[in-house]
């Protein structure tokens, strides 16, 4: 019998791209979660492919008792009980990378909204105010000091991205590189308060967890230059909304892009969403069209190795032995 791949996804792309590059020799079914049609797969099932963090609990070992591996789709992990994975032996593993051009892309379009208020400039052209006196103070990344919390594979595209704008790069993250890896790359390593005290830019890139929920707060915005612009692309909760909101409304930082919330969708009366010097997007950094194929090829070779006897790559820090 043919080892048995369940692909979760709702996003039609991600679902062309698996039964395109599906793997030969294995049997595919592309389903949505929590479908008649899933759990029914789920019994023979060795691998679990998808967006599928939010599956992973207690149940899920009962009804999937033979598999192998859990590979993500996403770089994140966060709602996956990643104690039931480790009770049952299972690996889970995240995307290899598959959208980090998409995503650090994606934080130096927000750094460039809010240095140029795009979206204020945006509205004023809409509604027919062609400048007027209403000329905002525009500003250049050229010579700006970009701060990256977190190089892994997002924050190190990013700081190159940056660099490729004339940006001084300074970074923090607690597995610290070589002076030799820091001089290849460009970057200098700064301490996490030093980075938030020098930077004109902050960017962090840190999966979601204990040690990182409000990692960005209201000490931290005050010890902010007023100017600073504050760019979130990793996950919601990595910065306290509040003190983002009061931090925006008292001068304490000039303005943020954001392309995640603490809450997803955000609600309507967010507070954040009835000002001016931010940049929303909907948590839309990562899910290009290249990144989709690249994300179910790393997916399908993961299972492939798994398949083959050999050990997966991208496993979650967590359930590294």
């Amino acid at each position: 019998m043919s080892p048995k791949i369940v692909f979760v996804t709702d996003m039609p792309v991600a679902a062309d791209f698996g039964k395109e590059m599906a793997p030969a020799g294995f049997e595919l079914l592309v389903t949505p979660a929590r479908s008649a049609e899933y759990k029914a797969a789920m019994a023979e099932a060795e691998y679990l492919v998808g967006f599928v963090d939010m599956l992973v609990d207690d149940q899920l070992f009962v009804d999937g008792p033979n598999l192998k591996l859990i590979q993500l789709l996403s770089a994140g992990y966060n709602r996956a009980d990643i104690e039931a994975a480790r009770k049952a032996g299972v690996p889970i593993c995240n995307n290899g990378g598959a959208n980090s051009v998409a995503v650090s892309e994606h934080a130096m379009l927000l750094m460039l909204a809010a240095s140029r208020q795009l979206v204020r400039q945006h509205a004023n052209v809409a509604a027919g105010r062609w400048r007027g006196n209403d000329v905002p103070a525009l500003h250049e990344l050229r010579n700006k000091t970009l701060g990256v919390i977190g190089l892994g594979s997002i924050g190190t595209k990013t700081a190159r991205l940056g660099m490729a704008f004339g940006m001084n790069v300074i970074y923090y993250d607690i597995a610290r590189l070589t002076e030799s890896e820091e001089d290849s790359l460009g970057v200098r390593f700064r301490l996490f308060s030093e980075v938030i005290q020098e930077s004109d830019i902050i960017s962090p890139h840190v999966p979601l967890n204990d040690k990182t929920r409000h990692m960005i707060g209201k000490t931290e915005f005050e010890a902010m230059k007023d100017s600073a612009i504050l760019v979130n692309t990793s996950r919601g909760p990595v910065v306290d909304e509040k003190a983002l909101y009061e931090a925006l409304t008292t001068n304490q930082i000039a303005s943020a892009g954001l392309d995640v919330f603490d809450e997803e969708p955000t609600p309507p009366d967010n507070p954040l969403l009835q000002l001016d010097n931010i940049t929303m997007t909907a948590h839309m950094a990562g899910p290009t069209f290249e990144s989709h194929k690249a994300r179910v090829r790393n997916a399908f070779d993961n299972v492939q190795r798994v398949n083959r006897g050999k050990a997966p790559l991208w496993i979650i820090p967590e359930l590294v032995d």
